[in-house]
């Protein structure tokens, strides 16, 4: 039997990770690293390619035996951050009495892209009060040729309604063979400046991203597999190569949404804080609910029509340098280990005559890091958090974080002045995760993150140095996940196909609604993903006007079942009690379905310092394995069936709708349908929640075992 082999390709700042997962068990078959190949000619791809040979090679995969390929890729950041981008001509268009308008919104001048980075733009402007000629869409191209530009970019006010005009004059730009962008392709919102600028950083990317991309693919193909290729996105999921190499900013920031994947799809977090901590940075997001949270994103502190997942990046981790004045320690970071070319106590050989210095590891960097050497030699190592986890046990045996006990004691016998070696490694632990908490704080106040509900995960190789002494200090439940040192690899292994369809709609009814929902599933539909497996979740933003509809899907169906052994009836209740940390005996069963069970506990919230306390109906729904997919600090759980939700929902949304100076707020209303979980939390009206639900549920039976949930958080 022909396995179904899913490769993931993650490219990170040192090393880029390649491994192979078991499409119907999710364990890793085979994994390998290579060093980032920044410098190389042929940019990042150089080191996609040759992981994926050793790959191959070490872990003896039969090409035939791969069914899926993906890569994220730090090409389009890293060419934002160096200024390293073509420059772009631009074809502004217009008419009637706005035209000056449009000439002036279209003409964005040079860009910042970063600080001291800049991308230039060369501007031409086309009246379109008449029909154009091509000959006047041709001149123009040649004149933006002249100044300099090595890419097009077409933008025309208000053609997300009237498209024709920029998919013309980019026909023209294609057929001369220039790297082109039309302002429709790569948004549908109104704000020309912004979808202009939009357009333009696109264009900029398309000459390098398309060379990596055919390059890429190419040997790809050349080893003999025949599945298509995916590139990750900034908003978690994936897309293919075509898609790519019209749209490549949206692979910006695609790395450390890799590590949100893993978590998704990998751990299956519910509600939680995912950490991705390397050796120089960590990465830090929320997940609610079982989604990643996005935000829109802004480069050089200009705002894009991009949609990026909220990572925040920290300047600690586990390779972090120790910094002492006066025998005493004053900060951890930002710079590493790495960077600095030292090697991390835990794994070295123990010191025998240890020797304390402080250093400058790069030029411009403070002369305070601690560094050690053995007797006269030079220092060639260092203490790190990673060390000081050890020290303090917090590392769990096996794990990659593990160090050498001996050496570990020795170096911090070394630095101690009147203090043991626990207390001086608690202390290099506090000011390293003093740095965390106020982002994970932060996004769990952004996000309302329930702290009691909220699980801090640990990923990528120096997850063990801060995750749980951060958990600890804050009395906060942690895991760390399993294979963390390559945990975003795998999350671009498992990483679903996505696109998201935004539209600006006045008061939008439930037809149009729907047919932004339409779009997106036609188009995860169109890039291989299994009708089957498509999730569709809409949100209606009443202050902007607009209609987002994001879908998501596999290219192949994986069922839950085979992913991990299910759990008993008593390790449910024990794992539902530990969740809301009340007695078992109070956990009671509400209600299931073939694919999920509710399960409910009697909960007390304090408020005012536990002046005023309020009782809660929690809720936590468990899959078919026993994996909690959602919880719900109060809410109400209805069975029902396919046939009769509308009324369902009617009953819950009047039971529970809250009214104020903006009119009625209604609960956040989620399905359990099928195997398929239904968010239709993103939708402020009853008519809109009815109408979307309608058609989630067209495909079941009428008497399908269907669970209405009402959030009241």
């Amino acid at each position: 039997m022909v396995k179904q082999i899913r490769i993931g390709i993650d490219v990170g700042g040192t090393f880029t990770h390649a491994v192979a997962v078991d499409g119907e068990t999710l364990s890793l078959v085979g994994k390998a690293k290579v060093p980032t190949t920044h410098s190389a000619k042929e940019g990042v791809a150089l080191g996609i390619v040759n992981s994926l040979q050793r790959l191959l090679s070490t872990a003896q995969i039969s090409p035939d035996d791969v069914g899926f390929i993906a890569h994220s890729t730090t090409q389009a950041t890293n060419a934002l951050l160096e200024g390293d981008v073509a420059s772009v001509g631009v074809i502004g268009m217009g008419n009637g009495s706005g035209a000056w308008l449009s000439n002036m919104s279209t003409n964005v001048g040079k860009i910042e892209l970063a600080p001291g980075k800049f991308l230039t733009t060369y501007h031409r402007f086309l009246n379109t009060s008449k029909p154009l000629t091509d000959d006047e869409i041709k001149k123009a191209i040649d004149g933006l040729l002249k100044d300099g530009a090595s890419a097009i970019a077409i933008s025309e006010a208000f053609s997300v309604d009237e498209p024709d005009n920029e998919l013309r004059a980019l026909a023209i730009a294609q057929e001369m063979g220039l790297y082109a962008t039309a302002g429709s392709q790569v948004s549908q919102l109104y704000g020309l400046k912004i979808r202009t600028r939009t357009a333009v950083i696109n264009a900029s990317m398309l000459p390098k991203m398309i060379e990596s991309a055919d390059m890429t693919e190419r040997s790809v193909r050349e080893a003999g597999i025949k599945a298509p290729v995916m590139i990750m996105r900034s908003d978690g999921g994936v897309m293919d190569i075509d898609s790519m190499r019209k749209r490549p900013i949206l692979t910006i920031l695609s790395g450390p949404a890799a590590g949100v994947a893993a978590a998704m799809m990998y751990l299956r977090i519910s509600d939680g804080i995912f950490l991705e901590i390397g050796g120089t940075s960590t990465d830090i997001s929320a997940i609610r609910n079982g989604k990643a949270l996005v935000k829109s994103a802004e480069i050089g502190g200009h705002k894009v029509y991009l949609r990026t997942l909220d990572v925040r990046t920290v300047g600690i981790a586990g390779g972090s340098m120790l910094r002492m004045r006066d025998q005493s320690l004053v900060d951890v970071g930002p710079r590493s280990a790495h960077i600095a070319g030292m090697s991390y106590v835990s794994f070295s050989a123990p010191l025998a005559n240890p020797q304390v210095h402080t250093i400058q590891p790069k030029p411009g960097d403070p002369s305070d890091y601690l560094a050690l050497s053995d007797g006269a030699s030079a220092p060639s190592v260092c203490l790190t958090p990673t060390c000081a986890a050890n020290l303090l046990k917090l590392v769990p045996d096996g794990d990659c974080a593990q160090g050498d006990a001996e050496s570990i004691a020795t170096g911090f016998k070394a630095i101690c002045q009147g203090k043991s070696a626990e207390q001086t490694a608690a202390e290099v632990l506090t000011v390293s995760t003093g740095k965390c908490w106020p982002v994970v704080r932060d996004l769990m106040k952004d996000y309302k993150l329930d702290p009691e509900l909220t699980t801090l995960v640990g990923g990528g190789g120096g997850a063990a140095a801060l995750v749980p002494f951060l958990a600890q200090h804050h009395q906060m439940k942690h895991s760390l996940a399993n294979n963390a040192d390559v945990i975003s690899a795998i999350g671009v292994a498992l990483a679903l196909l996505r696109e998201t369809v935004e539209r600006q709609i006045i008061n939008p009814d439930s037809e149009a609604i729907l047919r932004v929902r339409q779009e997106a599933h036609a188009a995860v539909q169109r890039m291989g993903a299994d009708p089957a497996t498509i999730e569709i979740q809409v949100e209606v933003d009443s202050k902007t006007n607009i209609v987002r509809a994001t879908a998501c899907g596999a290219t192949r169906l994986t069922n839950p079942a085979d992913l991990k052994e299910r759990l008993s009836p008593e390790q449910r209740r024990q794992l539902v009690s530990e969740s809301m940390r009340v007695e078992t005996g109070t956990v009671k069963f509400t209600c299931e379905t073939e694919h999920f069970q509710v399960f409910e506990a009697a909960t007390i919230a304090s408020h005012l310092g536990g002046l005023l306390k309020s009782r809660h109906r929690s809720l936590r729904i468990l899959d078919e394995t026993g994996v909690i997919r959602l919880q719900m600090k109060h809410g109400d759980a209805r069975p029902t069936t396919a046939g009769s939700v509308e009324k369902t929902i009617a009953f819950l949304v009047e039971d529970y709708s809250e009214y104020g100076d903006a009119g009625r707020i209604i609960p956040s209303i989620i399905l359990l349908a099928g195997p398929r979980i239904i968010d239709l939390s993103g939708l402020p009206d009853l008519t809109q929640v009815l109408a979307v639900a309608k058609i989630e549920l067209e495909t079941l039976p009428r008497d399908a075992q269907t669970i209405v949930l009402a959030s009241l958080n």
